[in-house]
């Protein structure tokens, strides 16, 4: 028993314990942004340009971490959601229009969770009338009945789960050569197809929803500043688990769809093609893989919604809070489950481009969500002493510079045609 004593005593393992404990919105919201729509992105991309936009990558890695740490800190300084601190800075009518096309795109972004249950049962012969019911019900019983804690074991069961695509790409047997000259030189083109891939890739990486789930995630384990250095490794160790996931599953697409000229309309797709050119055991995988990630997703990216929604506007919210305790919260998180649910087990519901530009839409729709966040973070009557350093405000406004402009490059062409059309301009 004394030797157990001076265990605990020993700092090593303090904080090894302690960081333990703190562990957990990081790695979840990183690894849920490798939702359905995600691995359908990347899988169109590897599948159509091969490794020419791995690059993309990097400085989506670095924003990410810029991003989810501005997250973090916020939610430990004032113990309040993102959108909560939205309302209360920018006034409620601003806070609805965002907050209208952020849940029009959740729904779609749900919607797209769904399909991917769908797909990934389709590959081991099962229908998608008798995966896509049952998978949401389970989904509902585990959020409605569950706790924050329980919840968040089997999410992060869930994260590790995701591992499988590199299993998937080793079997593929990829030129490493290739890969690293793609990945370290950046090559930009701007004909629409790219240009939508890039902001496809972009959005499903850092999407608005994830600021508000990790806000809200870290709010509801009431980590404290003290525990800061802890919080940081969590957010590394999350956007890590994300980028190395997305470059494995562009790796597969790329080294088996793309070198022998197949197209896919979803991700199922993918993995069904995968099984000639590197197995069966790997096309598995990677249906498996899917089907963890759209079971994940289709839990967390409704919460989320039903979070900000009811932080935003003053309602009571929070899984660990009862039926009764959170009807609003509960009710919302419902209706997303169910819409995205009819939409689709609809016949000949189009899933590709509800896929990629529902991932467009978040990326058209990010930069609202950062300018809000980069004003709030430097508030010194929000944050204190704790605002950001220039290096995260270059990083931070670089990001939404970008996205701006490739927005602006993506939607002004055919608006200004339609606009000559319409009224007839030489």
């Amino acid at each position: 028993m004394k030797y157990f004593e001076k265990l605990k005593e020993n700092p090593a393992l303090k904080n090894t314990l302690l960081f333990l404990s703190i562990l957990g919105p990081g790695i979840i919201t990183g690894s849920v942004d490798n939702d359905a729509g995600g691995i359908t992105t990347y899988s169109v991309a590897g599948a159509l340009y091969g490794y020419k936009l791995l690059w993309t990558l990097i400085p989506s890695f670095i924003a990410l971490i810029v991003v989810q740490e501005m997250n973090a800190r916020m939610g430990i300084v004032t113990g309040k959601g993102l959108a909560d601190l939205i309302r209360e800075n920018f006034g409620v009518k601003i806070t609805f229009f965002i907050f209208l096309g952020l849940v029009a795109a959740d729904i779609g972004n749900t919607a797209t969770e769904f399909a991917g249950v769908a797909g990934s049962m389709m590959v081991f012969g099962i229908s998608k009338y008798m995966s896509v019911p049952i998978a949401a019900i389970a989904v509902w019983i585990l959020v409605v009945r569950g706790n924050y804690k329980t919840s968040e074991r089997i999410f992060l069961l869930f994260s590790f789960c995701l591992l499988s695509y590199i299993v998937s790409a080793i079997f593929a047997k990829p030129d490493w050569n290739n890969i690293a000259a793609e990945f370290l030189t950046p090559g930009m083109r701007f004909d629409k197809d790219y240009l939508s891939m890039v902001l496809g890739i972009i959005g499903t990486t850092i999407a608005p929803w994830m600021q508000f789930y990790m806000q809200s995630a870290v709010i509801e384990k009431r980590i404290k500043m003290e525990d800061y250095k802890f919080v940081i490794w969590d957010v590394v160790i999350g956007c890590i688990a994300t980028v190395v996931v997305a470059f494995f599953i562009i790796v597969a697409c790329s080294a088996t769809l793309y070198k022998n000229h197949i197209v896919i309309n979803e991700a199922k797709d993918a993995a069904i093609a995968l099984k000639p050119f590197a197995g069966a055991f790997a096309s598995e995988l990677f249906a498996f893989g899917l089907f963890v990630a759209s079971i994940f997703s289709a839990t967390i990216l409704p919460l989320a919604t039903a979070f900000y929604v009811c932080e935003a506007f003053g309602f009571e919210a929070g899984i660990n809070k009862k039926l009764n305790e959170a009807p609003q919260f509960y009710a919302l998180f419902s209706f997303i489950m169910v819409v995205a649910v009819v939409i689709i087990l609809l016949p000949n519901a189009p899933l590709i481009p509800i896929t990629i530009w529902t991932q467009i839409v978040n990326a058209m729709l990010l930069p609202v969500v950062l300018i809000s966040m980069i004003i709030m973070v430097n508030n010194k009557k929000i944050m204190g002493k704790y605002v950001n350093n220039s290096l995260q405000n270059i990083v931070g406004w670089i990001t939404t510079v970008v996205l701006i402009v490739l927005t602006a490059m993506l939607i002004l062409p055919p608006l200004w045609s339609f606009i000559f059309k319409l009224f007839k301009f030489p």
